[in-house]
C-alpha cells in the first residue's frame, strides 16, 4: 500500500473524497472561518456534516458550493440576496459547477404555463316577450276554417221562398229572418278576428 503523499506544508495530502474541517476550508478558499459560518446561515443549502462539540465537516461538494458561492460575491461581485436568486431560480447544480471550475449549462427559465383557451360564448336565444304567446307553426284554425266554410255554402245557397199567406208562419218567418241578421253578423265579426289573428302570427314568425 503506498504511502499518503505529503503537501508543501509537511501535512499529510488528503483524498479528494475525504471530509475536510472548517480549517481546512477556509485555508483552502482563503476566507475566515467565521465567514464561512455566516454563509452557512445565509444560504440553507450549506449543510456541512456536524459532529460531536458541533465541529464542522465538508464534503468535496459542499466545498465546490461554497466556493462556487465566494467566487459569486468576490470576483462577480453579486449581494448576498443576488447569489440566493440564483441558488433559488438556476439550482445548487449551477453553483456547484462554478465551484469546480467548470461552464454551468446555460440558464432556462422555467416554462411559462399556456394561457387558458378562450372559451367561446354560445349566442343566446333570443327571448320572446312575455306578453307574447308561443304561436303553432303552420298556424292552424280548423273553427275559423269551418265557419268559412259555412259562410260560403250559406251565400250560394238560394233563399227559400216564403210560405203564402199563413197566419200562424208569420211569427216564425219573421224568427228566421232575425236568426239569419245574426248569424251574418257573427260570421263578420268571426272574419275580422282571424284577420286580426293572422296578421299578429305574421308579426311573431318575422
Amino acid at each position: 500500500m503506498a504511502a499518503p503523499a505529503l503537501r508543501a506544508t509537511g501535512t499529510i495530502a488528503k483524498s479528494p473524497d475525504a471530509f475536510r474541517t472548517i480549517s481546512e476550508v477556509a485555508t483552502d478558499l482563503d476566507v475566515p472561518q467565521h465567514v464561512l459560518r455566516f454563509w452557512e446561515s445565509r444560504f440553507t443549502q450549506i449543510k456541512p456534516v456536524k459532529r460531536a462539540g458541533g465541529r464542522r465537516f465538508y464534503r468535496p461538494d459542499d466545498v465546490d458550493l461554497l466556493r462556487g458561492i465566494r467566487a459569486l460575491l468576490y470576483v462577480d461581485g453579486l449581494t448576498i440576496r443576488g447569489v440566493q436568486k440564483i441558488l433559488k431560480e438556476r439550482g445548487l447544480r449551477h453553483v456547484v459547477m462554478m465551484g469546480r471550475g467548470q461552464a454551468p449549462a446555460p440558464y432556462a427559465a422555467p416554462p411559462k404555463a399556456a394561457p387558458p383557451a378562450p372559451v367561446e360564448k354560445k349566442p343566446e336565444a333570443k327571448k320572446r316577450p312575455s306578453h307574447l304567446r308561443a304561436v303553432p307553426s303552420p298556424m292552424s284554425l280548423p273553427f275559423f276554417d269551418l265557419m268559412e266554410d259555412a259562410s260560403a255554402k250559406l251565400a250560394e245557397a238560394k233563399p227559400v221562398p216564403a210560405p203564402k199567406a199563413v197566419p200562424a208562419a208569420a211569427p216564425i218567418d219573421g224568427l228566421a229572418g232575425e236568426e239569419r241578421i245574426k248569424l251574418k253578423a257573427l260570421l263578420a265579426e268571426l272574419e275580422g278576428l282571424k284577420k286580426g289573428l293572422t296578421q299578429a302570427r305574421k308579426r311573431v314568425t318575422i
